[in-house]
């Protein structure tokens, strides 16, 4: 995995550098909007951490010429936390809007999350006698299909996405409501006891883990 890491203070690209570098990650650093266009232009990345006030070229335009050439998922960085801003920046097709101070933790949770999301392509996904039509957003269990609310239909994705990975409710809630909504975990709660319901003989796969939040659990057959 590549990741340009952009931002005019050192001390931040440090910090992302060495937490991206544990996970394996290869790390090429810019500190203005200018040079990271450059890089674009000469490589290819998996993703771009971008700061939004930069010298020479601000975020916002940086990655406005950037997806010009290249379709690269982003995540912007920004001191300023007022709804305008981030939406000028999902206004432009980022994937997601990270305010300093953060967790470095945290962003390299969003980053996994929006890589995973990106490598997967596939538009049916079939797990047992779960299938996933991910154009039309249709869900059918052993061939009848089902109906679910929009949340609860990205939530199953969101579980089949990270199948097999303990998931806390504060990132359900974060992935599946948005960073900015104000709702509880007893929202999480109750929109998979639902899910659990519409799924039938296969609500088991959605397990509880206690203290943390939920998994889903599916091994694939094939792989073994």
């Amino acid at each position: 995995m590549k990741v340009l890491v952009v931002d005019d203070e050192k001390l931040i690209r440090d910090v992302i550098k060495e937490y991206l570098m544990l996970e394996g990650y290869t790390i090429k650093e810019a500190d203005n909007g200018a040079l990271a266009l450059d890089l674009v232009k000469e490589e290819d990345f998996d993703i771009i951490i971008m700061d939004i006030m930069m010298p020479k070229m601000d975020g916002y335009s940086s990655y406005r010429e950037i997806k010009k050439i290249k379709d690269i998922p982003c995540i912007l960085l920004s001191a300023r936390a007022e709804e305008y801003d981030k939406l000028i920046g999902f206004d432009l097709g980022i994937d997601d809007y990270v305010t300093k101070p953060f967790s470095p933790k945290e962003l390299v949770a969003r980053i996994k999350a929006i890589t995973k999301r990106k490598e997967t392509k596939e538009d049916v996904y079939i797990i047992d006698g779960i299938k996933i039509d991910n154009i039309a957003h249709d869900v059918y269990i052993d061939g009848k299909k089902i109906y679910l609310t929009p949340k609860e239909y990205d939530l199953l994705k969101y579980f089949i996405d990270n199948k097999n990975v303990a998931l806390t409710r504060e990132s359900l809630l974060s992935n599946i409501w948005g960073f900015d909504f104000y709702g509880d975990d007893r929202t999480i709660d109750t929109h998979v006891k639902t899910l659990r319901k519409h799924l039938g003989k296969y609500k088991d796969y959605i397990v509880t883990v206690r203290a943390i939040g939920y998994k889903f659990v599916y091994e694939d057959k094939e792989k073994e």
